[in-house]
């Protein structure tokens, strides 16, 4: 870590003209930016444009190829997160970087424990932790695992695990991503707080609503570079969009006029590891798409491994087609024609050290591209370069390793990966988490595109925009529950708030 260079002292930060390659990846081209003191800053853009990495470099997770960084007028080198942490530079991750097997507050403080002659002080580091909590609205003791925490529960956990730093700058990508509506609110509150307190803030999100909300100024990149700085006067969510993507998005959420066919998928007097006395029940028809609202740790994702075997259910029954079928696993429920795309992708979804090639024909290789235990590599090669152009998937070849990829072509192997096997039931959860406006909107063609050809669609999000624009039907849960279900004429954010909440129920059809 090194100190020269004086530069412009107008500004807490200054990054200038960084660049930055992986194989076969140009992921920053001659990018600056400047950050002032108690600003909140919004850096946005498509997958790909660079955001994640430019906050790595930041950090000190990654070093730039060329380019500078100066802070406080002082040209520095920052090559180690304890480099970025001295400067008091804190990073959020979009992935999320917990240790399951410990618990919240050692998470927290993990290497900065509370300690006296070298013995740690776990009461002050459960009191402290206790405090940070409280802070990110999150009401849970600081002795529970990470491990059994939800992935909203443990995005909150890395929210409070910076905040503890005490950061001048605080870096936050996609923190709101897998938040429900009020645990979004208490974050808002927390970055108001810090800024009213002199912190400056970099604040990522593919949600522009909130941009619009909390930017002072907004950062545009575009295929690795500027592509734009709008002012708070100049915020705008057509004139971010235009920006983003290089032309206008004229129909994020597509219109469909399909009539839904016969029942597909029928659940009968299921019970789920959340709330294993309370009996769920309820169809989803050809051609329709159902939507899964309700507050984080309700028990949506628990629902759908149910669903696809990676949890047994406790009691009930599951029909495809009319047949009940027995789901023990997900090669049974794949047999009976249902694919699922899971919350995490890069933990269940993907295998990050493999091609592109490798993880898109995963699913279908047993069935499809083997003969006598031997993979058919032309099969499996034609099938991937069918997939990438219909996905509109960016990359360079399909020998791309996939973790080089951003977060939403990756979502797009996974799309893939499933659509390959022609299922029945698709079922969704989270499938736009971490992915920006573009693909969003090529995500909600490509549901309403497969449900107009007779797929049936499930899908779990915490996004109540999203659930208004896409769902034919909204199924609502509580604790475990099913609390409720609206047509799309009586669905709206209060409607579907108060049964997540639990204030009223109403009857569910099946």
């Amino acid at each position: 870590m090194s100190n020269s260079s004086p530069a412009s002292p107008a500004a807490l930060l200054e990054v200038r003209n960084i660049a930055k390659q992986f194989p076969g990846v140009k992921a920053l081209n001659q990018v600056s930016l400047t950050l002032n003191h108690g600003e909140v800053l919004a850096v946005i853009g498509e997958n790909g444009a660079g955001k994640s990495t430019l906050m790595k470099i930041l950090a000190g997770v990654q070093t730039p190829d060329s380019g500078s960084l100066i802070i406080d007028g002082k040209t520095v080198s920052i090559s180690t997160v304890e480099e970025a942490l001295d400067f008091g530079i804190a990073l959020i991750h979009q992935e999320l970087n917990l240790s399951e097997n410990l618990d919240i507050a050692a998470n927290i403080f993990l290497g900065r424990e509370p300690n006296s002659w070298g013995i740690i002080n776990r009461t002050q580091t459960y009191i402290e932790s206790e405090k940070l909590l409280k802070r990110v609205g999150l009401n849970l003791a600081p002795q529970t695992l990470v491990g059994l925490l939800t992935v909203g529960q443990q995005q909150m956990v890395e929210i409070a695990k910076a905040l503890s730093i005490n950061a001048r700058i605080l870096i936050m990508d996609e923190p709101t991503s897998s938040l429900s509506l009020h645990e979004s609110e208490a974050l808002f509150a927390v970055i108001r707080e810090l800024k009213s307190q002199g912190v400056s803030i970099i604040y990522i999100s593919h949600r522009l609503g909130e941009v619009n909300e909390l930017a002072d100024r907004v950062v545009v990149l575009r295929d690795g570079e500027n592509a734009g700085d709008l002012d708070r006067a100049s915020i705008s969510h057509d004139q971010m969009v235009q920006m983003m993507v290089g032309r206008n998005v004229s129909q994020f959420f597509p219109h469909s006029s399909r009539q839904t066919g016969e029942v597909i998928l029928e659940v009968k007097n299921i019970r789920t590891p959340v709330n294993p006395t309370h009996k769920i029940n309820f169809s989803l028809k050809k051609n329709e798409i159902v939507g899964i609202s309700g507050l984080v740790g309700a028990g949506r994702t628990e629902l759908m491994q149910v669903l696809f075997g990676i949890d047994a259910p406790r009691a009930g029954a599951i029909f495809v087609n009319g047949q009940e079928v027995k789901i023990h696993s997900p090669k049974d429920a794949i047999r009976a024609g249902m694919a699922l795309v899971p919350e995490d992708r890069k933990l269940q979804g993907l295998i990050l050290e493999m091609a592109v090639r490798e993880n898109m024909s995963l699913a279908s290789v047993s069935r499809d591209q083997k003969t006598l235990g031997i993979i058919n590599l032309a099969q499996e090669r034609n099938l991937t370069e069918e997939m990438i152009s219909a996905m509109k998937i960016k990359t360079p070849n399909d020998r791309q390793i996939i973790q080089f990829l951003s977060g939403g072509n990756q979502q797009k192997v996974v799309l893939g990966k499933w659509l390959a096997m022609s299922p029945a039931v698709l079922l969704l959860d989270e499938p736009t988490r971490g992915v920006d406006v573009g693909a969003k909107e090529e995500i909600y063609h490509l549901m309403v595109e497969l449900a107009s050809k007779g797929m049936a669609i499930l899908f779990v999000s915490s996004d109540l925009e999203e659930i208004l624009g896409i769902s034919d039907r909204v199924l609502v849960m509580h604790e475990g529950q099913l609390t409720g279900e609206l047509s799309r004429k009586k669905m709206s954010e209060e409607s579907i708030m108060q049964l997540a909440t639990g204030q009223i129920r109403e009857p569910v059809k099946t």
